[in-house]
């Protein structure tokens, strides 16, 4: 089938959105192969031949008072935007995640009569429901990856598709012994996998933490090895020779036995490969007041969101203490306790609510039709 696109603006502003975007852009080219795509992206969008106007190191921001510090910085980057948009006059527009810039970006450019395409959507459902209004009127299309979100979306009049969950598309690597050689480690003694977040302040936040509760470990269990899962663009210390690194966040937490994870797309994959997970996260004060405040969701892990109910624990803010991560983690270590076992058994009922293979070929289809 042949197509009347020649262009595509896509818009990713963290590296979460420049995966799924760099997916999508594959998934597209596959169905067209002569569209164009520029816009503002990472390293994986690049790779997939997007030419890249705008990084998302410029733009990769989290939580609210730290947005507030950058907003100079981002609105310049906005207008920078419209302006290429206005002149390179693409087909269509694609936005991906990042809702605090895209959302503001799709009023400013309606008026091109441009269709907008929103992949990832706002989670409106857990706050800022009123902006439902402003997706009414400047979409054309928006595509869900949960399904509860989807039916949501749709039960307050915004026609929303979903297709599958980006991630049942990741093919394990399947080269366990690989991983054990390459960190020097024993296949028959427990790997305890960090994952302590994929941006900077993130990190600031959990490492304390984590790093009491692995010193604690390691005398409590003698031969627990330890991995990191660490982001390039972040900086970990101190960090006690103990661990061991690794940049690939995906193939260690497939060769773990029990992970400690941040709160974010990683509590999902820890799901799929069947690591059994505390959930954590901490913020500042006044970011924890105004998510409190604003916030409507009874859990912050999507895999609980998706299962609405809690499959794994959770430890938010003053909760997440050493100790209570400890007192969480222990039974997890027992390949057949209870705990285990249940969480075990929640995860293959997840994973069938999140679709069959050939997720992005279905969206790229659904995106470049008419």
């Amino acid at each position: 089938m042949t197509y009347k696109i020649n262009t595509i603006f896509i818009i990713a502003g963290e590296p979460s959105g420049d995966i799924h975007a760099a997916n999508l852009v594959k998934a597209i080219k596959k169905e067209s192969p002569n569209i164009s795509f520029f816009g503002t992206g990472g390293d994986k969008m690049k790779m997939e031949g997007v030419n890249i106007l705008t990084h998302i190191n410029q733009l990769s921001v989290m939580g609210f008072v730290e947005v507030l510090k950058h907003l100079p910085r981002i609105l310049k980057i906005m207008n920078k935007t419209i302006r290429q948009i206005e002149e390179i006059n693409p087909d269509k527009i694609i936005l991906v995640d990042y809702p605090g810039f895209n959302l503001r970006l799709s009023k400013k450019i309606k008026h091109l009569n441009i269709p907008i395409i929103y992949f990832i959507l706002p989670q409106l459902w857990a706050w800022k429901e009123n902006r439902i209004n402003i997706m009414k009127k400047t979409l054309n299309k928006s595509i869900s990856i949960f399904p509860f979100e989807a039916e949501w979306y749709n039960s307050r009049g915004l026609k929303t598709i979903y297709e599958g969950h980006p991630l049942i598309e990741k093919k394990s690597k399947n080269k366990k012994n690989d991983f054990f050689v390459k960190h020097d480690l024993k296949p028959e003694n427990p790997v305890l996998i960090l994952l302590p977040g994929s941006r900077q302040q993130e990190v600031y936040y959990h490492w304390p933490e984590f790093l009491k509760v692995s010193n604690i470990l390691k005398k409590e269990i003698s031969n627990l090895q330890i991995i990191v899962a660490k982001s390039n663009n972040v900086t970990i210390a101190p960090m006690p020779n103990y661990m061991k690194i690794e940049n690939d966040s995906h193939w260690a937490i497939e060769n773990g036995t029990v992970g400690i994870c941040s709160s974010g797309t990683a509590t999902l994959e820890c799901a799929l490969k069947k690591l059994p997970t505390i959930v954590c996260y901490k913020m500042s004060k006044i970011n924890w007041f105004i998510f409190n405040y604003f916030g409507k969701v009874k859990y912050i892990s999507i895999v609980n969101l998706i299962a609405n109910k809690e499959i794994i624990p959770e430890l938010i803010q003053k909760n997440m203490t050493a100790e209570k991560i400890i007192e969480k983690i222990l039974p997890y270590f027992n390949i057949n306790s209870e705990n285990r076992n249940n969480t075990m058994d929640s995860y293959k009922k997840l994973k069938t609510q999140l679709g069959s293979p050939g997720v992005f070929n279905r969206i790229a289809k659904y995106i470049i039709k008419d």
